[in-house]
Order: structure tokens, then sequence, then C-alpha cells
């Protein structure tokens, strides 16, 4: 049974610092991309980040500069190292990982397996 378990949320204040990570289960094979989403009050899930086979890395205009994505040297696991928060980054934050390279790497309807997400709040 495959699991993507997200950890690291907790609240904080504006300007402050989050590392969040995702530990996978279950995988049998490597994945093609894995991927930070995240989903605010009343807004739609969103992509921030996401990273392929080839480390190669993508950011949402929003969290250029201030977030950063990275696997672990164990390949099971997923970081998202968050600096510089912001009120507008709260959210519930999930991890997910897509196979193949099919579809899109922005759709969250595209990933294969999604995490049950860990909460951030940013207070200004």
């Amino acid at each position: 049974q495959v699991q993507l378990v997200e950890s690291g949320g907790g609240s904080v204040q504006a300007g402050g610092s989050l590392r969040l990570s995702c530990v996978a289960s279950g995988f049998t094979y490597i994945s093609y991309c894995m991927a930070w989403f995240r989903q605010g009050l009343r807004k739609e899930r969103e992509v921030v980040a996401t990273i392929d086979n080839d480390a190669t890395t993508t950011y949402t205009d929003a969290v250029k500069g201030r977030f950063a994505i990275a696997k672990g040297d164990a390949k099971n696991t997923l970081y998202l190292q968050m600096d510089t928060l912001e009120p507008e980054d709260t959210g519930m934050y999930y991890c997910a990982a897509k196979l193949w390279s099919d579809g899109s790497m922005y759709n969250q309807y595209d990933y294969n397996f999604h995490g049950q997400g860990t909460q951030v709040t940013v207070s200004s």
C-alpha cells in the first residue's frame, strides 16, 4: 500500500521558517516527479514546487526565492524548506507523487498519490 505522510507544519509569525517533510512508503519504483501543493481557506489547491527524477525544480512565482524543494538522501523522502513566510502562505500543504511523464506536473489530478496534508499557519 502506497502512503505519503507529511510532517513539519505548525504556526509561525511572518518572516519565520518551517521545514516540511514527506515520507513515502510502498513504492517499488522511482516516481517521475514529486511535488508540494497547498490549499488555503476557500481557495483551490495549487502547486507550490516540483522536482523531477533529474532533480530539476520548478516553483510558483509567489514562493520563488523563499522556498526550496529537495529530495532526501533516502529516495523516499521529500522536503520543502520555507523561509520568510508570509500570511498568504497559510494553508494545508500536501505532497504528491507522479509516476509517469504524461500529463502535467502542475495539475494535481495528474498525480498518482497524495498525502493527507500538514497545516501551515503564518500570522502577521
